[in-house]
């Protein structure tokens, strides 16, 4: 039995759902959450500063900054996107469901009340979520734009940070901002990266584009209208998950044939990302001596992840699909609106190609982190893998503390970096998959915001001790009792 999730989404039960919000309410009033406010108001020159400053509001973002409520700590989140469109589902991701199983329960926080499987089921009932394969991923943006609101997270939407700057005098960060209001600027005692796939960088570009126009050529990540490739021969370069979902949907969109062009021999069979999410890696990945989490990484980046079944029948279901192995691409050449590709089994002509290469660390590409860029200590700067496990990934990969904060490469040269928490996927090699991937982002978010709590209490301890010694609210008022006078005096 298959459900048809479109119509679902026309006639949802808004009964239902409220329902399950005064569960919620209900749940988080038990766990005093958020917890009360303990931190120290803060300001400087006269401007208020922020607890914590969180840079993007997909789910790491949000799941983040509910963490952080729960400690008492508030965070307020900037997002360069509009409301309701933040992270890649409503925008650059082209799957038609997510690659995770559906019984994860993602930002949840533990909360069943929270987990995206109540919000379904308060909604489309127990048989529906029986019958469901894997969770839509346009319902997984609706379900993050409830979570939001559920768990108010103060969200400042069209908002781009275009600096941060370490004021180590005043121990805060300053971010500069573009608003729909102008230039502005805040602080911040502490902040945090919730930057995505590519948080420290962009997309990995192959040189061979360069010898094409911009308006030849996309990344799987760009935002594009497909619709304009209806009609014209596409390639497709690479054979992952992106690839995949963007030949779909190139062919989907009437592209008259798709050619994957495969530099592998054959596709992956194994996830082998799946058989290492065990609790044992989400807890204890960060206290693992070097070698051995290079060693996981590596591992899993030379294995390479299969795209999803249903991703792999959605292209090949089409006869004008064409999936070439062992044909990496040697050169390109433009030929008026079209241009030729040379690879090793012969030339591919083509109207449009669209690069699936994935993402990288690029700190040049991403010039809001000028001033720190230089001075991020890097697995590079921290350790030496056995010849033949050289991986680029994982050398540019920054080498963060228990807390996800930045080290400084040169101790001195940028004070204050240790203010500034990497909790997105480029920390995958420090602390393990939990500060991007759906499976264990609680765990991480949890992590980040217990750190968080106890950098702000050793940073404050002579506050919360004048605040100890000056407490003084009656346990008892002395009419409790009556003081017995000596034994020699009861009659």
């Amino acid at each position: 039995m298959t459900t048809d999730f479109a119509s679902l989404a026309l006639s949802p039960s808004p009964e239902g759902l409220a329902a399950l919000e005064q569960r919620l309410a209900k749940d988080l009033e038990c766990l005093g959450w958020p917890a009360r406010s303990w931190m120290p108001v803060r300001a400087h020159g006269g401007e208020p500063v922020l607890d914590v400053a969180i840079i993007g509001a997909g789910q790491a973002g949000l799941a983040a900054a509910a963490a952080l409520a729960q400690q008492g700590i508030r965070a307020v989140v900037f997002d360069r996107s509009p409301a309701g469109n933040e992270g890649p589902w409503a925008t650059t991701a082209r799957m038609e469901t997510l690659r995770s199983p559906k019984e994860l329960t993602g930002p949840a926080l533990g909360l069943p009340s929270l987990t995206f499987r109540a919000w379904f089921e308060a909604q489309f009932g127990a048989e529906a979520w029986g019958s469901m394969d894997k969770i839509p991923r346009l319902q997984w943006m609706d379900y993050l734009r409830w979570y939001r609101r559920v768990m108010s997270v103060d969200v400042r939407n069209d908002t781009a940070v275009t600096g941060i700057q370490p004021l180590p005098d005043a121990a805060m960060v300053r971010l500069a901002l573009r608003t729909p209001a102008g230039a502005q600027r805040v602080l911040a005692r502490r902040v945090v990266l919730a930057t995505g796939r590519d948080g420290l960088g962009g997309p990995a570009v192959p040189a061979f584009v360069n010898a094409l126009p911009r308006s030849q050529w996309a990344h799987s990540s760009d935002e594009m209208d497909y619709g304009k490739l209806a009609g014209l021969r596409v390639g497709v370069v690479g054979a992952g998950s992106s690839a995949m979902d963007s030949a779909a949907t190139a062919l989907e969109a009437g592209a008259r044939s798709v050619e994957l062009l495969i530099r592998r021999p054959d596709l992956p069979r194994v996830n082998k990302g799946k058989g290492a999410g065990v609790p044992g890696l989400t807890q204890g990945h960060y206290d693992l001596p070097d070698a051995f989490k290079w060693r996981v990484r590596h591992y899993i980046n030379v294995a390479n992840v299969p795209p999803p079944h249903g991703s792999t029948l959605r292209v090949s279901r089409y006869p004008s699909a064409f999936f070439n192995f062992g044909c990496p691409v040697l050169a390109v050449e433009p030929q008026g609106a079209a241009m030729r590709v040379a690879t090793p089994r012969g030339d591919f002509v083509f109207d449009f190609l669209v690069v699936s290469t994935g993402f990288k660390i690029d700190w040049r590409s991403r010039p809001e982190f000028d001033t720190i860029a230089s001075h991020v200590r890097t697995w590079k700067d921290r350790f030496v893998p056995a010849p033949g496990d050289e991986d680029q990934e994982l050398a540019d990969s920054p080498d963060l503390g228990p807390v996800f904060e930045f080290r400084e490469r040169a101790a001195g040269q940028c004070p204050g970096l240790d203010r500034i928490h990497c909790f997105c996927y480029p920390a995958a090699l420090s602390h393990g998959t939990v500060s991007g991937d759906i499976p264990a982002i609680s765990d991480g978010a949890r992590r980040l915001a217990s750190g968080m709590a106890s950098l702000f209490y050793r940073e404050d301890f002579e506050q919360h001790f004048a605040n100890l010694e000056a407490y003084s609210e009656p346990e008892l008022f002395g009419d409790e009792w009556v003081p017995a006078p000596p034994p020699a005096e009861r009659s």
